[in-house]
C-alpha cells in the first residue's frame, strides 16, 4: 500500500527486454537461503524459500505475479484486486488481524509499515516463526524499483524482478521524452470532493512534476505531514487550474459534477473540457502498472487545450 497515492478508503523495449532469462544469468542470481534482507526500516531473516506469501499490499501483489512468483502467493488482502488471479480474501491490509494472518499458515506476510499496529502484527508473527517483510511507501521511483526487486530476492526471482524495472525505467523514460508540455501548465489532483489533494512532495506529484506541470496544491495551507492539503474553492477558483484530475471518479465524480460546482465554470480546466477522470487503483500503486499512470498523464497533456 502506499499512502503517499492515496488517502484510505474514502480519500482511499526492446527484444532485450522481452528476452527468456538466459538460464546461466538465473543461476548466477538465484537466492541463497536463510536470507536476511531489510526493508521498510527493519530487517528480516527468511530460513527458506517462501511458497505460502500473504501479501496485505496491493502493489506488492501485482509486484510478485509481475515477477512470476504468483504461484508463491498463498492469499492476498481485500484491496489487492489485480491480476484477477490473485487469491483476493477479506484479510485488512489496513488493521492486520494476527488470528486471521496465522490460520492462513503462511511462511511469509509482507506488511506496510502504515498499517494499523504494525509493528506490534509483526512481533506477534515473528513470535510465532512467522517472518514478516515490512513494506515502506517508496519516495521516487528509485525507491520503487529497490521495492521490486527485493520482492525478487526474497522470493527467489532475482532475474525477473530486475528485468521487469529496467523495462518499468526504460518505458518511463520513452513517455517523458515524447509528452510535450508547451508553457505553463497547472494542474489540480482532486483526492475528493471536500477538495483534498497532493503537494508534489507525494509520490503522486512527483509523477506529474516529471511531467513539468505546476501543482495548485504546493501553494496551499494545511498539508499534513504527509503533504495533503485540503483546498478552498476560493483558493481553487483563484489559482485557475489548467486541467483537472479526478482521484474520485470511481465515487461519482465526473466532468458533469465538475462543471455544476459553484463558481466554477470560469476555471479554465472546465470551460476548457480538461478535466480526465482518473482509472481506478492504478495512480495509488507503485508497482508495474506505475507506467500505465505516466501514460494515462501523457495522453491526458496531449489532450489539454488552453
Amino acid at each position: 500500500m502506499f499512502k503517499s497515492l492515496f488517502r484510505p478508503i474514502a480519500l482511499l523495449v526492446t527484444a532485450l527486454l522481452l528476452a527468456p532469462i538466459a538460464p546461466s544469468n538465473a543461476a548466477s542470481t538465484a537466492t541463497k537461503y536463510p536470507l536476511t534482507i531489510s526493508s521498510g526500516g527493519y530487517s528480516t531473516i527468511i530460513a527458506k524459500k517462501p511458497v505460502r506469501i500473504i501479501s496485505l499490499s496491493p502493489s506488492a501483489t501485482e509486484s510478485l505475479f509481475e515477477i512470476g512468483a504468483g504461484k508463491q502467493v498463498l492469499a492476498v488482502d481485500s484491496y489487492s484486486n489485480f491480476p484477477k488471479s490473485a487469491p483476493i480474501t477479506e484479510l485488512s491490509a489496513f488493521e492486520p488481524n494476527v488470528e486471521a494472518l496465522v490460520a492462513f499458515k503462511p511462511d511469509l506476510v509482507i506488511l506496510s509499515v502504515d498499517a494499523v499496529k504494525s509493528l506490534v502484527v509483526k512481533e506477534a508473527l515473528e513470535k510465532l516463526k512467522i517472518p514478516v517483510l515490512m513494506e515502506k511507501a517508496p519516495e521516487n521511483l528509485a525507491q520503487v524499483y529497490k521495492e521490486i526487486e527485493i520482492l525478487g530476492a526474497v522470493t527467489d526471482h532475482t532475474s525477473e524482478a530486475k528485468r521487469v524495472t529496467f523495462k518499468m525505467a526504460a518505458l518511463i523514460k520513452s513517455i517523458l521524452n515524447r509528452a510535450k508540455v508547451a508553457g505553463k501548465v497547472t494542474f489540480f489532483h482532486e483526492l475528493d470532493n471536500t477538495l483534498y489533494s497532493a503537494t508534489s512532495e507525494t509520490f503522486i506529484g512527483k509523477v506529474y512534476n516529471d511531467f513539468g506541470l505546476i501543482n495548485i496544491a504546493d501553494k496551499a495551507a494545511g498539508a499534513d505531514s504527509y503533504g495533503y492539503p485540503q483546498l478552498s474553492a476560493e483558493y481553487l477558483v483563484k489559482s485557475d487550474p489548467t486541467i483537472i484530475f479526478l482521484a474520485d471518479a470511481e465515487y461519482g465524480e465526473s466532468a458533469a459534477t465538475v462543471k455544476a460546482r459553484a463558481g466554477w465554470s470560469g476555471i479554465t480546466a472546465v470551460a476548457k473540457k480538461n478535466i480526465f477522470a482518473l482509472p481506478n487503483d492504478i495512480p495509488s500503486r507503485w508497482g508495474p502498472r506505475l507506467v500505465d499512470f505516466y501514460r494515462f498523464v501523457a495522453a491526458a497533456i496531449g489532450k489539454v487545450k488552453k
